[in-house]
């Protein structure tokens, strides 16, 4: 089982405990300060646990070039890609507005740090965790450093090999055993062939000492709480709060109704999940008496007669007598009284008979 360790103040994560459902509002903002606020108070209102935002210091994620370059795709907000980005890039006054916002009605706030100097604000504005987008699981330089830090990491695996995550587990287990793995892959939106949940038996399998999670882009709810039926611990989905939004994440991410619904989904399933034990429930007691089979008289059956199986059947019978799996241990045993046709053969009408205790 997957070792628990607290991921954001008085909420673990591993072992038996629930899945902390993160609602990542990236980019879906819009640039809006106020639209921020509505998506953190949309997500707390579904019953997230989580709003997390991507921040990035351009000049240190993207080279001159790679801002300089035209984007005139229909979901730009600039000329060039630095314009774009620097029209939805919250400011660090505005993130210490927004973080102050989600303390204040009351749930955790957190971002990628998409560049090693994001990292280092996040660090200063004491998020309770750091996410490392699936763009730096394999910057060994930047994992290194963020680890230092010492704060809980969630890492996504998105466009990684199993080789790539083993190397980063060997990165960041003897610096900061407080992590966890995330399936991912970056796609957006993620076709269904393409989600590979079996991956997280896998990582269970290979990383038996660190909780392991789910970072969905796919439409829907289904395959997300499959993840948590699989043991995802914790999951992470884009949400939005118009999916006819300009921007490549909207259609990739969920509405209101949508996250609100796969909340209640995960703790529906977790509920069901129960107990590894199978045996009769409190629950069952009333089917059990209504419609449970006993064994029952084949024949009449005359005092003293050694019972054989051609004597005995099964049947819904009254009173309740030897259940039906208790039909082999009788044979042979001896019947102390006469026992008539269709009746129930109880206890008191077979001599000596000890019941064997099931393991």
């Amino acid at each position: 089982m997957s070792r628990e360790f607290e991921l954001c103040p008085g909420r673990r994560v591993g072992g038996d405990q629930p899945c902390l459902i993160i609602a990542e509002i990236g980019q879906n903002l819009r640039g809006d300060l106020a639209i921020a606020k509505r998506m953190i108070r949309m997500v707390k209102d579904c019953g997230a646990d989580c709003a997390k935002f991507q921040k990035s210091e351009l000049e240190y994620k993207f080279n001159k070039k790679a801002l300089e370059r035209p984007y005139t795709s229909k979901h730009s907000w600039g000329k060039t890609y630095g314009e774009h980005k620097r029209h939805l890039e919250f400011n660090h006054e505005q993130y210490r507005e927004l973080k102050k916002y989600a303390e204040e009605i009351g749930i955790f706030f957190t971002a990628s740090g998409m560049d090693e100097m994001a990292v280092e604000f996040l660090h200063e504005l004491d998020v309770p965790f750091f996410k490392v987008g699936s763009g730096d699981t394999n910057n060994f330089p930047y994992l290194e450093k963020t680890a230092k830090k010492g704060r809980p990491m969630v890492i996504s695996s998105g466009m990684q090999s199993m080789n790539t995550m083993h190397q980063v587990y060997q990165i960041v287990k003897p610096i900061n055993p407080k992590f966890c793995f995330l399936q991912c892959t970056s796609a957006y939106p993620l076709q269904a062939e393409d989600v590979n949940l079996r991956v997280i038996s896998a990582y269970q399998s290979a990383f038996p000492d660190i909780p392991i999670g789910y970072s969905g882009h796919e439409t829907g709810i289904a395959i997300s709480v499959a993840a948590v039926a699989m043991g995802a611990k914790v999951l992470e989905r884009h949400v939005t709060l118009d999916k006819t939004w300009k921007g490549s994440d909207h259609q990739a991410s969920l509405e209101p109704n949508e996250l609100s619904e796969l909340v209640k989904a995960i703790r529906t399933v977790e509920k069901a999940m129960g107990s590894p034990v199978k045996q009769l429930l409190p629950c069952e007691m009333a089917c059990n008496e209504k419609l449970g089979k006993s064994v029952v008289a084949k024949v009449t059956i005359p005092e003293g007669a050694v019972l054989t199986l051609d004597m005995l059947t099964v049947k819904v019978g009254e009173p309740k007598g030897f259940p039906p799996e208790a039909i082999f241990d009788l044979v042979g045993q001896k019947a102390k009284k006469s026992i008539q046709e269709d009746e129930t053969i109880t206890e008191h009408a077979v001599e000596n008979h000890v019941k064997k205790v099931k393991c």
